[in-house]
């Protein structure tokens, strides 16, 4: 029987509960919900042999100094930030970044801290705004996943004004460590924005709610699916998400924007009695 998008994300969902976490397997379903017929076993055989790739080019270095040889060798073998202008959703699709060797910074931190895991390497994710990074647990520095060049606080304070405006303070939250969930939801995130920008609403819409299930939404994330509820003229989908978007927001400017486009909707048919 073909795996439904329900089956998929339950797929996801369970990959999440594992002890540890399957990050990577779960990220595959949430492709798979996008790719008819991918099943993320198909994938297994491309894995091993990237594992093996990595570790043949290796040095012999304690495994707690082995992180960044392993971002490095990754590009060696040419994975890369995808430049491609308009970015495409299958920069954010795991089995697309596997084939291409092209990635948005979060899919190839993914498949880095996969291949780190398999190789017994130390190696977490980290949250930044913009560009996801990596460290080495303990470390005074983060790793960027495209390449694996250093980074300390004066050069992520630099990656951080470029993406947000020099005005933008570097915080303590901004390098703190991501969890599968975090990944996860922002991966799709990513994909929601990706399908919007590609006029694709119904695969927007299936990120948009995945984001939803993955952890503790924000007002912006209801406020992103009651737009593609607007663009696929769903208007009581559409009240839905601004009302619970106008009951997370702490923003007045936002708060008012909210109040409008409720008055400005249709009113809902009265149940009859």
């Amino acid at each position: 029987m073909k795996p439904t998008v329900n089956t998929q994300r339950q797929a996801c969902l369970t990959c999440l509960e594992q002890s540890p976490p399957a990050t990577f397997e779960a990220a595959l379903w949430i492709a798979a919900e996008h790719e008819p017929g991918l099943v993320p076993t198909q994938c297994d055989e491309q894995l091993r042999e990237l594992q093996l790739q990595i570790s043949i080019g290796l040095p012999m270095l304690p495994v707690s100094e082995l992180a960044q040889p392993l971002l490095r060798r990754l590009n060696a073998l040419g994975f890369a930030l995808d430049d491609f202008h308009p970015l495409r959703p299958q920069a954010a699709l795991l089995n697309k970044v596997l084939e291409r060797k092209r990635g948005q910074p979060l899919a190839l931190a993914l498949l880095a801290l996969e291949m780190a895991k398999r190789l017994d390497i130390p190696l977490i994710g980290v949250n930044f705004p913009g560009h996801f990074l990596l460290r080495v647990p303990g470390a005074d520095h983060q790793l960027d996943p495209c390449g694996g060049r250093r980074l300390y606080p004066a050069d992520c304070r630099e990656l951080l004004g470029r993406q947000f405006g020099p005005q933008v303070p570097l915080l303590a939250e901004h390098l703190a460590q991501a969890s599968p969930q975090h990944m996860l939801q922002r991966l799709s995130r990513n994909l929601r924005q990706l399908h919007s920008s590609h006029q694709d609403d119904v695969a927007a819409l299936k990120d948009a709610e995945r984001v939803l299930v993955l952890g503790p939404p924000a007002a912006a994330d209801y406020v992103a699916r009651a737009g593609i509820y607007q663009r696929l003229e769903c208007p009581r989908g559409e009240r839905f998400d601004l009302e619970h978007a106008l009951l997370l927001s702490d923003d007045p400017i936002q708060r008012l924007r909210l109040t409008t486009r409720l008055q400005e909707l249709p009113a809902l048919p009265s149940s009859l009695h």
